[in-house]
């Protein structure tokens, strides 16, 4: 029985097979990696019809590097402290994509602004998944946006990467009730279990738009 505190998700599409070849990914993220866990677990599972090819991070001290190791996959740091300019960093991005043949960017709590030289290299395949139903509570510490508002529904949106923050098309949404004794804490676990769920749809939403 489905509980009535369950997460909308929109669109709810069933999850379908495909003899497509599968989406070749390149995973951006600056810390602990549970959203890349959920996909290369989901991927190991036969559960998604895509591949992991390399993780970029730009925190060192993030743990996502061990998740990578523990699936067997390929990472590299690009700390930002390291480079001058937003540009430089996404330059060496690139090159890093371009090295393992990505077809696909997943900006998977990834904590920097993008520009224009990423979105170049891959137009309209840069995907951001994003703690809040957007247009709402766009930028940094969406969760807390939400919870100084008082909504009582906020969640998590997948959308398609453009220079404005957050501002793409969008891809997937799911609502995540807010409750009187919610704290950041509490409510980031509840739309962290709907990221999950959102981005492996809009894996299978992207692979099914292949042409």
């Amino acid at each position: 029985m489905t509980h009535a505190l369950d997460a909308l998700l929109s669109p709810a599409g069933r999850l379908s097979n495909s003899p497509l070849p599968p989406l070749k990914l390149g995973v951006l993220a600056s810390g602990t990696g549970s959203n890349f866990a959920a996909l290369a677990q989901g991927i190991a599972q036969g559960e998604l019809p895509a591949e992991i090819k390399v993780l970029i991070y730009n925190n060192p001290q993030a743990t996502v590097k061990d998740k990578a190791q523990a699936w067997k996959i390929p990472s590299q740091l690009l700390n930002h402290r390291d480079f001058s300019r937003r540009t430089d960093l996404d330059q060496a991005i690139v090159k890093v994509l371009q090295e393992y043949q990505v077809d696909w960017v997943i900006m998977a709590g990834w904590l920097r602004v993008v520009t224009e030289v990423l979105l170049d290299a891959f137009p309209d395949r840069v995907v951001n998944l994003h703690p809040s139903l957007l247009p709402s509570f766009r930028g940094l510490n969406a969760i807390e946006q939400a919870l100084a508002a008082g909504v009582k529904i906020t969640g998590c949106t997948v959308h398609l990467v453009r220079l404005e923050v957050d501002s793409g098309p969008i891809l997937v949404q799911a609502a995540v009730p807010v409750l009187p004794d919610d704290d950041p804490a509490s409510l980031h676990g509840r739309i962290q279990i709907q990221e999950h769920r959102i981005l492996k749809q809009a894996i299978h939403l992207l692979h099914q738009a292949q042409s």
